[in-house]
């Protein structure tokens, strides 16, 4: 098995993981524990900063070309801080009523705008959407609806040539994407870009019969497709064409996101999720909720700032 584990300290349910290039460091979320947390990995020590609600998102930030702090996606809106623990500075609000719905999967773009999806949580209804936000050049932040039509938003990522926009909708077993013009900011020509047969009926944690359904995502150089698959215990690569090319089984049933780190971006991080699972399942599989990590050929894409 390639994968070794990169943090030992569990997360209740990691997701949204970036390598910081300035910093040397790998940055992620715990979402039920409300916490941002990094770790530059060399000696397993990660730090953590508490914060007012569960942060679905984060991204680096840049002003005037200089890194500075993050971006934050808390259940009722966008903020900003300027460094490491920080002031809470609000963006934008949420245009959901946080009562039902909060911030999930989320980065920025290549051109320094912050993407996040939202979940409904009654998930009995498509209500969750995907937004972005640009405050570029230091004008008054701005929040928009991009897509919607889903319940649990997951899998968002670019291609390398920036015109292809992925997006995922857990539940639906589906990724679908679009035809993306950076400058204008405007979607077209949905389509489905890769989708799985759903949970069979009845099925439970721990039985054979379920291949997962789609979380995060991350995209290399070539343009090929991370997506780990939640409840699978699997991390698949797909090709631009949408075609499955390997697939890596992964020590925990509850994989959420992939992204590339390290000096030469070839080292691919995993977060995990033990937050909700079976008193058996995280026996036989302990450690749930670290993050994994493996060596690859390809380098991933380098992460995108927010700028503001």
């Amino acid at each position: 098995m390639p994968w070794q584990i990169a943090i030992s300290q569990p997360s209740e349910l990691g997701e949204s993981p970036f390598w910081h290039p300035d910093e040397q460091r790998l940055y992620w979320v715990d979402i039920p524990a409300r916490q941002v947390c990094r770790s530059t990995g060399s000696d397993g020590s990660v730090e953590r900063w508490s914060l007012p609600s569960e942060p679905g998102c984060i991204a680096p930030a840049r002003s005037n070309a200089q890194g500075t702090g993050l971006v934050i996606a808390l259940r009722d809106g966008i903020y900003r801080a300027r460094h490491w623990g920080g002031e809470l500075a609000l963006l934008s609000p949420a245009l959901h009523d946080p009562a039902t719905t909060r911030f999930n999967d989320g980065k920025a773009d290549p051109l320094g705008r912050f993407w996040a999806g939202t979940i409904y949580e009654p998930r009995d209804a498509a209500r969750a959407q995907l937004f972005c936000l640009d405050a570029r050049g230091g004008r008054p932040p701005v929040l928009d609806v991009k897509a919607a039509d889903a319940t649990t938003a997951n899998g968002l990522a670019w291609s390398p040539d920036a015109a292809t926009l992925y997006w995922a909708d857990t539940p639906r077993h589906a990724v679908r994407a679009w035809d993306w013009h950076a400058a204008s900011n405007t979607l077209s020509r949905e389509r489905v870009f890769h989708s799985w047969p759903g949970k069979p009926e009845g099925w439970q944690p721990g039985r054979p019969g379920y291949g997962g359904r789609p979380d995060g995502a991350a995209v290399d150089t070539e343009g090929n497709y991370y997506v780990a698959m939640y409840e699978g215990g699997r991390l698949l690569k797909l090709s631009p064409a949408g075609e499955l090319l390997a697939v890596f089984a992964v020590p925990a049933p509850c994989p959420t996101m992939p992204c590339f780190g390290g000096a030469d971006l070839r080292t691919l991080y995993l977060t995990t999720a033990r937050h909700g699972r079976p008193s058996d399942e995280l026996k036989r599989w302990p450690d749930s909720g670290c993050i994994f990590s493996m060596p690859v050929e390809v380098p991933g894409l380098p992460v995108n700032f927010f700028t503001d």
